[in-house]
């Protein structure tokens, strides 16, 4: 039984890996994220807010490239920030930018194995985004809405019903790690689990097979 669940990770995992092929959809190469911090994990944690106001001003691609790749990047061969239950993977993020410098407003799409952005779709649409988040209307104010979607097929592949549970468990780890980064760059952010699953997978342009499991917006902290 071992080697065919073998076989399925590695096949699942070349599949999510997909940014270490190469792409040929427009984008932007991220700078890479600094392996030391100026924030110590303790103070991090203590700092650690939901805040649903948000400051002026934009996110640099330097605090964004730290940002997806607290979220899912590539920490060795086979390997990410966050744990994963076989190595399934099943996570996808998206990003919908509205306020960044040097990158213009639209939906993107990360890409782990090359660190990049990928562009899904131009324009701003964190106000109707809102709307989708049941007329949360303060999602809109942040400077970029963070989404993390999920393949369940990934997971199931290898542990049937069981599987649900470990793909929300593995969106919790990763949510946390994008919310503690946040709190290390000094920025604001909150989770949000409220909005229509359907009109999110819409405005995103979710493929078949994808689901929206978390929201999170981020821009500049009003203590900062």
């Amino acid at each position: 039984m071992l080697l065919p669940i073998l076989a399925v990770i590695m096949t699942n995992f070349a599949a999510v890996a997909e940014g270490g092929t190469g792409s040929e959809a427009p984008g932007v190469s991220l700078p890479p994220p600094p392996s030391t911090g100026a924030m110590s994990l303790n103070e991090a944690l203590a700092r650690r807010r939901s805040v649903r106001e948000f400051a002026h001003g934009v996110l640099t691609l330097d605090e964004i490239s730290q940002l997806v790749w607290a979220i899912q990047g590539v920490t060795a061969p086979e390997l990410r920030t966050a744990p994963s239950a076989g190595a399934a993977y099943p996570l996808e993020v998206y990003l919908l930018v509205g306020n960044a410098e040097n990158l213009a407003a639209g939906i993107y799409r990360y890409r782990p194995g090359l660190h990049r952005l990928e562009l899904v779709a131009d324009g701003d649409i964190r106000l109707p985004f809102a709307d989708a988040a049941v007329g949360q209307t303060w999602i809109s104010k942040a400077a970029m809405v963070v989404v993390i979607a999920a393949v369940f097929e990934r997971t199931t592949s290898l542990y049937g019903k069981r599987s649900e549970r470990y793909v929300y468990t593995e969106a919790g780890h990763a949510a946390q790690n994008l919310l503690l980064q946040a709190a290390a760059l000094e920025l604001g952010a909150r989770p949000v689990g409220a909005f229509n699953d359907l009109g999110v997978a819409r405005l995103l342009r979710l493929p078949a097979g994808e689901m929206p499991l978390y929201i999170i917006p981020v821009g500049k902290s009003p203590r900062s």
